[in-house]
């Protein structure tokens, strides 16, 4: 029989950085909990920003050429790592990596900020911790880029808000991979597998 003690210490351990979300309370206080938790859930059920829908993500994924993906890891147990193999294998977008621990993932440079890209990026691609955003944003203005896209699973309302006051587009806890693939007939528009097999060329 299993220890629960034990049980809960391996929950506990599996629970990393990336399944960690930035909640608001109801008192204006945030902290961060387990994204899975029962109140995170609930909380995410109030939550009041939206953000763009479907049509205006399309847009603004045809519109783009270009993404830096900031938080980018070269561990292929990583979402990030995940999500720039798909951009790179079944996209032309000009993708750069964005990490000021590393020197080169899937074969391609990375750089310590966005301010050292070789161009002003059309997304940047966010895989930080939801406490890091408002800080992430400050980069992405000052960088000049116009959209910040902050990946699934990571939610900061404060900082969605912070990012349109500044100018900003914002896209926040959706995965750009399945929403890239979902309008290319892969996905269903709610997420499904359609099974669908198409000779259309691929959007951007």
């Amino acid at each position: 029989m299993t220890d629960a003690t034990t049980v809960a210490d391996t929950t506990a351990d599996a629970t990393t950085e990336a399944d960690l979300e930035t909640v608001r309370l109801v008192n204006g206080l945030s902290c961060e909990m387990p994204a899975n938790s029962p109140l995170a859930r609930l909380l995410r059920s109030q939550r009041t920003w939206e953000g763009p829908d479907a049509k205006e993500r399309l847009g603004i994924l045809r519109k783009a050429k270009s993404i830096a993906i900031v938080g980018a890891s070269s561990n292929p147990a990583r979402s990030s790592y995940f999500v720039a193999t798909y951009l790179l294998q079944s996209t032309d977008y000009r993708v750069y990596f964005v990490n000021p621990n590393a020197t080169e993932i899937l074969g391609q440079p990375v750089y310590p900020d966005l301010a050292s890209l070789p161009e002003v990026p059309d997304i940047v691609d966010v895989f930080r911790r939801g406490s890091d955003i408002p800080s992430v944003i400050d980069d992405v203005v000052a960088a000049g880029a116009k959209t910040v896209w902050v990946q699934l699973g990571i939610w900061n309302e404060e900082a969605a808000y912070y990012g349109e006051e500044q100018g900003l587009t914002v896209v926040m806890d959706r995965c750009i991979k399945v929403e890239h693939a979902r309008f290319h007939g892969g996905l269903h528009l709610l997420g499904f597998d359609t099974g669908q097999i198409t000779s259309r060329k691929t959007l951007r």
